[in-house]
C-alpha cells in the first residue's frame, strides 16, 4: 500500500467534505464551510440526495455559490434510504486513494457511526456537523463533532414600512360620508415560533472542564489552555465554547472568574504570550 502523501504546497490538509441532503440544511453551509477551513483545504466537496425532489430544491442555490458537486441518488424504495449507501461507498473509495488526511461527515443520522469508526482506524480525522439532535453514538466516533446551530448565520432584523398619514378628508366628502361602521374586535395575536433559530446557551461543565483542568496541570496546578482544550475534545468530541456563548476557550473561562483563573506568561525565546488556567479551589 502506497504511503499517504497529502500535504498541499502550502502545508495545508486536504479535507473531504461529504454532506448527506437528507439531514443538513442549506442554511449552515457557509458557515460550515468556514469551520472546515479551520482544519485544511476542502479538496473535496460532494453532496448526496435526491434532487428531483422538492425537498431539495433549497439546495440548488448553495451547490451553486459554493461549488459543491452534487451526487443524484434516487429513491428505489419507498421507506428506503439509498443516500446513505452512496455516501460510505464513496467515502471508502476516497479513503483508500489515500489522499486525505481528514473527512468531514455532514450528517444528524447515527448510521455514519460505523463509517466514522471505519476512517478513523485508517488513521484519519473525521469531523462530524450535525444538529443538536444527533444520536451521541455518531458524536462519539469522530474525533470532533461541531453542532450546525452555532454555524447558522444571524438573519437580519425584518424592515417594518413606515405608516403613511391618512390625508384629510374635505368638509363636503365627510358630511356625505356615512357614520363608520365599528371595527369587529381584533383577535389575540400569537407570536408565530421563531424557525431554526439555535437554542439558547447550554450551562457551563464545570466537573469536565476542573477535570480537564487537573489532567494537563503541573504541581502548582496550573495548566496550558491549548492542552485544557485537547483534553475536552477527546473526552467530549462535541465540546464546543460557542454551545456555552463563548468564541473561544479562554473568553468562557474568564467569564467565570469564581471557578478559573487565567494568566498570560511570556514564553522563553517567544514574542508570543501563552495562556494558562487554574481552578478555583
Amino acid at each position: 500500500m502506497k504511503p499517504r502523501s497529502s500535504l498541499t504546497s502550502d502545508d495545508q490538509r486536504r479535507m473531504a467534505v461529504l454532506i448527506d441532503a437528507d439531514n443538513a440544511q442549506p442554511a449552515v453551509i457557509e458557515g460550515l464551510l468556514a469551520e472546515v477551513a479551520k482544519y485544511g483545504v476542502a479538496s473535496v466537496k460532494r453532496i448526496y440526495g435526491d434532487f428531483t425532489s422538492n425537498q431539495q430544491s433549497q439546495w440548488k442555490k448553495a451547490l451553486l455559490k459554493h461549488s459543491i458537486n452534487p451526487v443524484q441518488q434516487f429513491a428505489y424504495t419507498s421507506g428506503k434510504n439509498a443516500t446513505d449507501s452512496s455516501l460510505i461507498i464513496d467515502a471508502m473509495d476516497l479513503m483508500y486513494t489515500r489522499r486525505f488526511d481528514g473527512f468531514c461527515l455532514v450528517s444528524s443520522d447515527s448510521d455514519f457511526t460505523r463509517l466514522a469508526q471505519r476512517l478513523r482506524e485508517e488513521g484519519l480525522t473525521v469531523y462530524g456537523f450535525g444538529e443538536r439532535k444527533t444520536p451521541d453514538a455518531f458524536v462519539q466516533a469522530c474525533d470532533k463533532f461541531i453542532y450546525t446551530e452555532v454555524l447558522r448565520a444571524e438573519g437580519p432584523a425584518p424592515v417594518v414600512a413606515p405608516v403613511k398619514a391618512a390625508k384629510p378628508v374635505a368638509k363636503k366628502a365627510a358630511k356625505q360620508a356615512k357614520p363608520p361602521v365599528a371595527p369587529a374586535p381584533a383577535a389575540p395575536v400569537t407570536a408565530a415560533p421563531a424557525a431554526d433559530k439555535p437554542a439558547g446557551p447550554l450551562p457551563l461543565p464545570l466537573e469536565l472542564i476542573r477535570q480537564a483542568i487537573e489532567e494537563a496541570s503541573d504541581e502548582e496546578g496550573w495548566a496550558h489552555l491549548g492542552s485544557v482544550g485537547n483534553y475536552l475534545t477527546k473526552i467530549r468530541p462535541d465540546f464546543d465554547p460557542r454551545l456555552y456563548g463563548q468564541k473561544k476557550l479562554s473568553d468562557l473561562l474568564r467569564q467565570h472568574p469564581r471557578h478559573f483563573t487565567v494568566e498570560e506568561r511570556t514564553t522563553p525565546g517567544s514574542t508570543g504570550k501563552t495562556l494558562f488556567v487554574r481552578a478555583v479551589e
